[in-house]
């Protein structure tokens, strides 16, 4: 009976932890996010990636991309990057993910939508609302 008991508290929990393990793109993408680099975060940009920073929102290729969030970052120097929140689109095995960035400048909440396309993953869009 004890033995029940343990499998009836122990199973909810395995699979609790087993579904809130990140996926390693979404890890190094916070990673970068915490150390604005955006050579690794650039590696990981669809070919278009909507930016959205402070109400400024646009479409811009990989290389433009990559310059925006350049110069986001060199003014507003990041100091850390915490995930609150991420999860999986119900329709498909997109993930999406929402932190907290604090920056010299103060703090942004952070949204990323990523597409899954099997083992690949690629940034779609990125939002920084300043708190």
């Amino acid at each position: 009976m004890k033995n029940l008991i343990f499998f009836l508290f122990l199973a909810p929990a395995l699979a609790f932890a087993n579904n809130t393990q990140g996926s390693p793109a979404l890890e190094a993408i916070s990673t970068a996010l915490s150390t604005g680099d955006v050579d690794v975060l650039s590696k990981y940009f669809a070919d278009n990636v909507e930016i959205s920073i402070q109400d400024k929102e646009q479409m811009y290729s990989k290389a433009k991309a990559a310059e925006v969030l350049k110069g986001f970052f060199d003014a507003n120097k990041p100091k850390a990057f915490a995930q609150v929140h991420k999860g999986q689109s119900r329709e498909n095995s997109d993930q999406y993910c929402i932190g907290n960035l604090t920056a010299t400048s103060g703090n942004y909440r952070v949204y990323l939508y990523l597409k899954v396309n099997g083992s690949s993953v690629s940034i779609q869009e990125m939002r920084f609302d300043k708190e």
